[in-house]
């Protein structure tokens, strides 16, 4: 906003060599396009702060559902889920748990059948990755007729290594009986407390959560489904050939084809789960190198749709906005203010290359407050039900900056390797019942 600053106080603008107009006018280009870009999920943060939306009091109709987990050798994790779900006080009478055991070499379609699940068993090395999955168990479910007693009107989408609490089922459907056809929920962390890692991906989600879809809701614009822990009708996937989304972030790609016809995804506030997050520097660089490349496949695939709606629909913006993350800025400013500087300095320009590197300090100097005040906010608000010491709750507080920093390089790196990165699955051992995480947040 330097060039703002500069009108105020001296009512123009300064000029300098041809280099240091470039960096400067890049600069202001660069700041202005964030601050317009994102300033309305800053007005999001104000709301989601103050209220907190809680679905309408009143009964609510119970509908026939069902319950989709997508798994991959989650023998160690799996049954904890199926148990949460079990005890859930919907009526049993009124769900079935389908389970896709996605090219499994271990226990879990044994352990899942044992349960009392419906399990289906694909074995398929060559498309692989829970899109299609997915696919696989909808078309079985309404194209085959000995399926057709047991379609639900609609399904709840969960991942092997969660838990949900004992009235998920129950929440979530108060919003689906409201009208909405896709439905998100409220996600925590199962190992929040873990290291820098866990609590960063932990505090985001709960951000999403509390400021983002939260809000979205309370102003009456669409919210948006985040990989797990949504709902979502069977007369909706029948109109997407019974889920034909592929990309690496098939749920993004889902919700923003969603977005794009007009209608829109609630949220239920008080429909929480839990979610075990990755707790190597590895793994996580890998799943989120695949979630920039799942954001790079969605942005190319619907950019003329989205751009088409964004003035008469707020929708297409906003979720416009978190495909083409704020991080795409700071990585341009990470290439941009080097290459110049070597510019400059091949040219002999010294003093247009102290000033490359200083627009590169604020920038990276001005990433860490942001990130630091999204954090802070979410602590705040969401104290209660982050399962972690009062200490490590603040000292993650200082680390999430640092763990957002990492996407810079991973976004780059996503750019560079696009044609390598490939569906790998993440290894999940929290071998954590719902009990337990409920007794962390009492304690």
């Amino acid at each position: 906003m330097q060039i703002i600053i500069d009108l105020i106080t001296s009512g123009t603008v300064p000029v300098g060599t041809d280099i240091h107009n470039v960096i400067y006018w890049t600069s202001n280009i660069l700041s202005l396009t964030f601050f317009f870009m994102y300033l309305h999920q800053f007005f999001y943060m104000i709301i989601g702060t103050v209220h907190h939306k809680k679905p309408k009091k009143g009964e609510a109709k119970p509908h026939k559902l069902g319950i989709v987990i997508s798994a991959r050798n989650e023998e160690k994790v799996i049954g904890n889920l199926v148990e949460s779900i079990q005890k859930n006080d919907y009526p049993k009478d009124l769900y079935n748990i389908f389970v896709i055991a996605d090219n499994c070499t271990d226990k879990t379609a044994e352990i899942c059948r044992n349960m009392g699940c419906k399990v289906f068993e694909r074995n398929d090395t060559e498309h692989i990755g829970k899109g299609y999955a997915l696919n696989y168990l909808f078309t079985k479910l309404h194209t085959e007729e000995e399926y057709k007693d047991i379609v639900p009107e609609a399904y709840i989408v969960l991942d092997a290594d969660n838990v949900v609490k004992p009235n998920y089922i129950t929440e979530i459907n108060k919003v689906y009986d409201q009208g909405y056809e896709i439905v998100t929920s409220y996600r925590n962390s199962k190992n929040y407390s873990k290291n820098w890692i866990t609590s960063g991906y932990g505090l985001w989600f709960l951000h999403e959560a509390r400021h983002l879809n939260n809000a979205r809701m309370m102003l009456k614009t669409s919210c948006s489904i985040s990989g797990t822990g949504f709902l979502i009708s069977t007369n909706v996937l029948k109109g997407y050939d019974n889920w034909n989304f592929f990309t690496m972030t098939e749920d993004i790609e889902c919700a923003t084809d969603y977005i794009t016809t007009g209608r829109k995804v609630g949220y239920a506030s008080t429909a929480e789960f839990y979610d075990e997050q990755p707790e190597t520097f590895k793994q996580s660089y890998t799943q989120r190198e695949r979630w920039a490349k799942g954001y790079y496949q969605v942005l190319y695939k619907y950019f003329g749709k989205l751009v088409k709606g964004f003035f008469k629909n707020f929708a297409c913006w906003d979720i416009f906005t978190t495909l083409f993350p704020a991080l795409f800025l700071t990585v341009a400013s990470a290439i941009f203010y080097p290459v110049i500087a070597i510019v400059a300095t091949a040219m002999g320009d010294y003093n247009s290359v102290m000033f490359a590197l200083q627009n590169l300090g604020m920038t990276a100097l001005m990433f860490y407050p942001i990130m630091f005040l999204i954090g802070l906010l979410v602590t705040i608000t969401e104290w209660k039900k982050i399962n972690c010491s009062t200490v490590k709750k603040i000292l993650y507080l200082f680390t999430f900056p640092l763990f957002m920093y990492t996407y810079i390089p991973i976004s780059i790196g996503a750019i560079i390797r696009y044609k390598k990165i490939v569906w790998k699955p993440i290894l999940h051992q929290a071998d954590l019942k719902i009990e337990d995480m409920e007794q962390d947040v009492q304690s």
